[in-house]
C-alpha cells in the first residue's frame, strides 16, 4: 500500500531520529474502502433519531486539528493509534458498531494508514466490521458543507487555510 503525505505532516510526524513515526509499526497490508463526504452527512442526519449508532468516526489528526471535527467524532492521533486498534475493535463490536469511518486534514495519509491497520486486524480476526477511509478529510468535508454537522467549527481557520 502506498500512502502520500503531505510535506506538513512529514514534518509534524518525524520521531527524534528524524525517521517518520509510522516506522516503528508494520506497513499496512490492506486498503481501507472509501467513503464519500456526502455519505458520511447522510448517516449523520440518519443517525438523529434514537436509534443505536452503527458507525463511528475517527479523527486521526494531532496537533494540527484546529477548526473543528466532524460532529461525534472521537480524536485518536494517528501516532499512537496501532497498539490500540484492537480495544477499539473490542469496543465497537460490543457497541454493535458495523463500520469505523477515519480521516485526517485531508485522507492522504494519517485516516488511511489508520483505516488499513483496522482492517488488517479485522480480517485478522475475520471480523465484520469495516474500515473506512473519508476521502477529502476534514478540508474535504469544509469545502463541501462549511460548518455544517461541525464540532468546534472555527470559520475564521478555515479562512485562513483558504488565504
Amino acid at each position: 500500500m502506498t500512502i502520500h503525505v503531505h510535506e506538513h505532516c512529514l514534518k509534524m510526524a518525524t520521531r527524534d531520529d528524524g525517521t517518520p513515526w509510522w516506522t516503528a509499526f508494520p506497513q499496512p497490508k490492506s486498503d481501507a474502502d472509501k467513503i464519500e463526504p456526502a455519505q458520511v452527512l447522510e448517516l449523520l442526519e440518519r443517525q438523529q433519531d434514537e436509534k443505536p449508532r452503527e458507525f463511528l468516526l475517527i479523527d486521526t489528526r494531532r496537533t494540527d486539528c484546529a477548526g473543528g471535527t466532524v460532529t461525534s467524532s472521537l480524536n485518536m492521533p494517528a501516532h499512537s493509534f496501532y497498539p490500540t486498534r484492537k480495544s477499539l475493535y473490542k469496543l465497537c463490536k460490543q457497541a454493535g458498531i458495523t463500520r469505523i469511518i477515519f480521516y485526517c486534514g485531508s485522507s492522504n495519509g494519517r485516516g488511511p494508514r489508520c483505516a488499513a491497520w483496522m482492517q488488517d486486524y479485522i480480517d485478522q480476526v475475520g471480523g465484520d466490521i469495516q474500515s473506512q477511509v473519508m476521502t477529502g478529510g476534514i478540508r474535504g468535508w469544509v469545502k463541501a458543507y462549511g460548518g455544517q454537522m461541525m464540532d468546534g467549527y472555527d470559520e475564521k481557520t478555515w479562512q485562513a487555510e483558504s488565504a
